[in-house]
C-alpha cells in the first residue's frame, strides 16, 4: 500500500511539474507579445499616469450633454428664481421696463427646479446658438417666434407643451410662477427628436490653475451695474469663498428651492447699445447691437480687467481678449455675463 502511495504521488508531482511549465511558458510568451492581463493592465496604467501628468480637466461646461438654455423672469415678483447656482453661465439683458430677463445655460446638471420661466426675447437666441443650447421658453415676443424659425433654434415653448411638464405654482402669482426641471426639459426635446449631445466646446477659456488678476489691476470688491433707472445689480467679492453674491436692487438674492446665496466665481460685462423695438405691440420691447467688438471688463478673485468681446454673427461664439489680444483664461467655475446697456455708469471699487 505504501509502495502504490508513493507511485501516486510521484505522478501528482510529475503532473504539476509539467503543468507549471506550460503556464510558465505562456505567461513569458504572452508578456513578450503584450497580450497577458497583467500586461494591458500595466498599459492601462501608464495611460492613466500619463492623463494625470497632464493634469485634471476644467468641471464648468464639462462633458457631452447638449447645454439647455431656459429664460427665467427676473420680476420682483419672479424673485426669488430656482436653479441659477446650478448654470455654467448666467446671461443678464436688459428688456422692456427697464428690467432685464435671465437665461441660465446648463450643462451635464439635473436640477429638479428651475424657474419661473418667462418668455423669449430675440437676442437671447445669440447666446443659446453660440452654446449649441436647446432654447427653453413660455412663449415668446413677435421678433423672437420670427427669429426661431429664420435661424432654426431648437427650441421649446412650454405654453405649447404638457402642464405636466411646465407647471404653474401656488407659491408665486401668474405670470410669474411656471417652473420645470432638467428631467422634463429632456423629455421633452427627445420627444421632438432634438439631438441631446454635444461637441461644442466653451464660449470660455475655462482653466483649473486659479486665474489671479495682475496686482495692478483694478480692486473689484463691489460692481455695481445700474441697467436703468430702477432695477440695479450688485454683486459683493467675498474673500474667504473667492465668490461673488449677487443683490437686486440692493436685496441679497437667495435661490427659491435651496434658500442660498445666489453666487458667482466670474464675472463679464459687455456693454452693448440697446434701443426700443418696433414690433407693432408698442411694449416698449428692446433690440440690441451685439455684433461686432464691444467693450467690457473680466472680473474674478476680487479684480477687474479691461477686455474685449467679439462676436461676428448671431451663431458664432463670443470670443473674449484682454487689451493685449490674448484670449483671457477664465477660473473654473460659473459665470454671470452681463450685457448691460452703453450709458449704464458701472462702478467698480
Amino acid at each position: 500500500m505504501n509502495k502504490e502511495l508513493k507511485i501516486i504521488v510521484s505522478i501528482l508531482i510529475t503532473v504539476i511539474v509539467i503543468a507549471g511549465g506550460i503556464l510558465g511558458y505562456k505567461i513569458y510568451r504572452d508578456k513578450k507579445n503584450g497580450d497577458t492581463d497583467s500586461a494591458i493592465s500595466l498599459g492601462q496604467e501608464i495611460i492613466s499616469k500619463k492623463e494625470n501628468d497632464e493634469g485634471p480637466k476644467p468641471v464648468t461646461f464639462a462633458g457631452n450633454d447638449r447645454a439647455i438654455a431656459v429664460m427665467i423672469d427676473n420680476h420682483e415678483g419672479a424673485r426669488p428664481q430656482a436653479g441659477l447656482n446650478d448654470a455654467a453661465l448666467v446671461y443678464e439683458i436688459i428688456v422692456e421696463g427697464g428690467m432685464t430677463r435671465l437665461m441660465p445655460v446648463f450643462k451635464g446638471a439635473n436640477v429638479e427646479k428651475i424657474g419661473p420661466v418667462r418668455s423669449s426675447r430675440h437676442y437671447f437666441l445669440d447666446y443659446a446658438l453660440e452654446n449649441d443650447a436647446i432654447y427653453v421658453h413660455y412663449g415668446w415676443s413677435p421678433q423672437a417666434q420670427s427669429d426661431i424659425s429664420t435661424l432654426n433654434v431648437n427650441n421649446i415653448n412650454g405654453i405649447s407643451e404638457s402642464s405636466s411638464n411646465f407647471s404653474r405654482v401656488k407659491e408665486k402669482s401668474s405670470p410669474h410662477n411656471v417652473v420645470t426641471s432638467i428631467e422634463k426639459i429632456k423629455k421633452v426635446a427627445e420627444g421632438k427628436k432634438y439631438r441631446t449631445t454635444s461637441s461644442t466646446s466653451s464660449v470660455l477659456n475655462y482653466v483649473t490653475k486659479e486665474v489671479n488678476l495682475d496686482e495692478s489691476t483694478a480692486i473689484a470688491n463691489t460692481i455695481e451695474i445700474p441697467f436703468s433707472n430702477s432695477y440695479k445689480v450688485k454683486y459683493v467679492y467675498n474673500a474667504e469663498s473667492k465668490r461673488y453674491v449677487r443683490y437686486a436692487n440692493n436685496v441679497k438674492q437667495t435661490d427659491w428651492t435651496t434658500k442660498e446665496d445666489v453666487t458667482t466665481k466670474n464675472l463679464i460685462i459687455t456693454f452693448a447699445q440697446n434701443r426700443s423695438l418696433n414690433d407693432g405691440e408698442n411694449k416698449g420691447r428692446q433690440d440690441l447691437s451685439n455684433i461686432g467688438t464691444l467693450k467690457g471688463y473680466y472680473i474674478t478673485n476680487g479684480k477687474a480687467i479691461e477686455i474685449t468681446c467679439e462676436k461676428t454673427s448671431r451663431k458664432s461664439q463670443t470670443v473674449y481678449r484682454d487689451l493685449q489680444g490674448n484670449i483671457i483664461d477664465v477660473n473654473d467655475g460659473n459665470t454671470f455675463v452681463s450685457v448691460c446697456p452703453l450709458d449704464a455708469a458701472l462702478t467698480i471699487n
